[in-house]
């Protein structure tokens, strides 16, 4: 919903077909949109209102239900009255399909303080329903204990070693990186009194979006932001979400930005007395398993055919490493 419109002529009919049935009419047009490393997504243009149409990848080799937990999501949501998130409007199971409303806006290219008060104000108010919304499941991928990170990202990390690529980042220098990281982690819970392969009590944890931040955001032409993109949402330590807002490659925060964010969800989760050191702990771990999500472009059914694209992931790894390695990147400290 953020991308470019291609021609209409590169819609498949079928989709063309079924976005009418959604929309409970026949549109005027339907207008693929550019981009998407998951889904597909087109603008349904009928004559008094558009939709978001989103078509998610059915794909045996992943069990995860984006539809299902998006569409449910948006629908809870709404009942609450959170109004920063799109309306889910219409799905099709069978065959994929979401029908969401149509959130017209600009891209976000350099967040301020306005726009970090807009992330925690959502971010506060998903933390306050957590007792409404208990039956909702954990997050996509979701960490609820130390072991689990490192677990993920060792898994990623062997992955792609099996392919042999790229080998000698992997072995000569992540895989040492990694393996210093965990020793440090676990030394900071030993410290704390705290066990690395429990997880967090069932009060620590908050919802999530999981894949937060401005990359899944527009600013409406009112100046409201609203957040997209909620297939991976569910219950998680919020000591991810603030670490993963902070180090997602897909957006750039200067440090007023990074340290104001810090200070909001510290004071968000202020309940937790652990939360901000976890976050101390865990940040560089977090970082790593960021490092491995960037080489993606390297598996089999990822690969763009583009070898400039892999190896600017590569080196956007590299970078982060770096950073991280060097104890030169952390969670703000303060305000």
């Amino acid at each position: 919903m953020i991308s470019s419109a291609s021609p209409e002529a590169q819609v498949p009919d079928a989709v063309r077909r079924l976005a009418g049935v959604l929309a409970g009419r026949a549109p005027d047009s339907v207008t693929a949109l550019a981009g998407g490393n998951n889904n597909r997504v087109y603008r349904v243009a009928c004559p008094d209102v558009s939709y978001a149409l989103k078509r998610y990848p059915l794909r045996p080799d992943d069990p995860r239900e984006r539809l299902a937990v998006e569409f449910e999501t948006l629908r809870f949501l709404e009942t609450q009255g959170v109004a920063t998130v799109p309306r889910a409007i219409a799905a099709d199971h069978d065959n994929g399909l979401g029908l969401y409303s149509w959130e017209a806006g600009e891209a976000i290219t350099a967040p301020g303080a306005t726009e970090v008060s807009a992330a925690l104000d959502l971010v506060a108010k998903l933390h306050a329903l957590g007792p409404s919304a208990e039956i909702l499941p954990p997050a996509s991928e979701a960490c609820l204990s130390g072991r689990s990170i490192t677990d993920q990202t060792g898994g990623r990390l062997r992955q792609l070693l099996e392919i042999a690529e790229p080998r000698d980042f992997l072995e000569d220098t992540f895989a040492p990186a990694f393996e210093s990281a965990t020793a440090r982690a676990r030394d900071g819970y030993a410290n704390a009194g705290w066990d690395f392969e429990a997880e967090i009590e069932l009060r620590q944890r908050t919802l999530s979006p999981s894949d937060f931040g401005f990359h899944n955001a527009l600013r409406r032409a009112d100046g409201s932001l609203v957040f997209l993109d909620f297939e991976y949402f569910g219950w998680d330590d919020p000591s991810k979400l603030a670490c993963d807002f902070l180090l997602h490659p897909g957006m750039k925060l200067d440090e007023a930005a990074r340290r104001r964010f810090a200070a909001g969800v510290r004071a968000i989760f202020a309940g937790d007395a652990d939360f901000a050191r976890r976050c101390a702990v865990l940040y560089p771990l977090f970082g790593m398993r960021w490092c491995m999500i960037l080489l993606n472009e390297y598996l089999p059914d990822r690969r763009t055919g583009r070898a400039f694209a892999r190896g600017r992931q590569l080196e956007k790894a590299r970078g982060l490493l770096d950073r991280l390695h060097r104890l030169d990147e952390g969670f703000p400290d303060g305000p």
